[in-house]
C-alpha cells in the first residue's frame, strides 16, 4: 500500500458547504455526493442519540467501496455511565453500529475534562469493549492524567486523539497506540469556525506523509464545521497530498 492510501480525510459529518459543492456530484444525498470526493468521515450524532441498524446500512450502501465511517460512541457511556457498568449500553450501540460492516473504519470515545484517568476502571471498560470490538479504536481525552496511560493504551490498541485545539498541554501530539494516529482539528483560534490556514495545512501534510511513509495509518477529521470551513479544509489538505514529491522526498 502506498504512502497516499495510508491517509484519510474527512469531516465531523458530510454537510457541504456552497462554495464547495462545484467540487462534489449535483446529484444524490449530501452523503452520496460527499462520498465522491472525501474517503472518511465521522458520525458525531451517534454521540447524542441512537440510529436504527438499517439506517447504519442504508449509509454503508450510499457510499464507495473503500470509504469508511468514524462512529463516535455515545455520551451515555462517556458523560454518563463515565465508563463505569457500560455492557449493556456498549452492546447496544455496537449492535446498531456494527451494520456498517466493512465500512466501520473506526470508533472514537470522547471523555469528558472532569473525567480522570482511574486504571481499575480504565481497564474493566477497555476489556468489556474490545470483547466486543476488535477494531481501531481511538480516544481523546479532555484531562492531562490521561497523558499517563500510554501503557495502558498501547496493550488495548487504542490510539490518543491529536487535537487541535486541546485542553490539556500534549494533547495536540497523537500518543497512545502506535498502530494509527488520528487527528481531530475543531478550529483554531476560534473552536469549531476558524479555518485553517495554507501555511498550517502544509505542515499538516508533511506530518502525515512522514507517518504514512513509516507504514502508519493516518486518519484526520477537520471538525470546524460550523461557519463551514471543514469540507473546504479538507479538499485543501487532500490537493497537497496528491502532489506526493510535495511530501514524499
Amino acid at each position: 500500500m502506498g504512502g497516499r492510501e495510508m491517509i484519510r480525510i474527512g469531516c465531523a459529518g458530510w454537510s457541504l458547504s456552497r462554495e464547495a459543492w462545484p467540487v462534489f456530484a449535483e446529484e444524490g444525498t449530501h452523503l452520496q455526493r460527499y462520498g465522491g470526493g472525501l474517503s472518511v468521515v465521522e458520525i458525531n450524532s451517534s454521540f447524542y442519540r441512537p440510529h436504527r441498524p438499517a439506517t447504519y446500512r442504508k449509509w454503508a450502501a450510499s457510499v464507495p467501496e473503500g470509504f469508511r465511517f468514524c462512529v463516535k460512541m455515545p455520551r451515555q457511556i462517556s458523560h454518563e455511565l463515565r465508563l463505569r457498568e457500560c455492557d449493556e449500553a456498549l452492546g447496544r450501540f455496537l449492535s446498531e453500529a456494527t451494520e456498517l460492516a466493512e465500512k466501520l473504519g473506526c470508533l472514537l470515545l470522547q471523555l469528558p475534562p472532569s473525567l480522570a484517568f482511574d486504571q481499575p476502571v480504565v481497564e474493566d471498560f477497555f476489556a468489556a469493549l474490545r470483547a466486543r470490538y476488535d477494531g481501531a479504536l481511538v480516544l481523546e481525552p479532555r484531562h492531562a492524567s490521561w497523558l499517563d496511560a500510554g501503557e495502558v493504551l498501547e496493550r488495548w490498541r487504542i490510539a490518543r486523539v491529536a487535537a487541535d485545539p486541546s485542553p490539556i498541554a500534549g494533547g495536540e501530539q497523537p500518543g497512545g497506540w502506535s498502530g494509527m494516529r488520528y487527528y481531530r482539528l475543531h478550529g483554531s483560534p476560534r473552536i469549531y469556525h476558524s479555518p485553517y490556514s495554507a501555511e498550517s495545512l502544509e505542515r499538516l501534510a508533511e506530518e502525515l506523509g512522514i507517518s504514512a511513509r513509516s507504514g502508519l495509518p493516518c486518519w484526520c477529521i477537520f471538525d470546524n464545521t460550523a461557519s463551514g470551513a471543514a469540507v473546504s479544509n479538507a479538499l485543501a489538505l487532500q490537493a497537497l497530498l496528491a502532489d506526493e514529491t510535495a511530501w514524499s522526498s
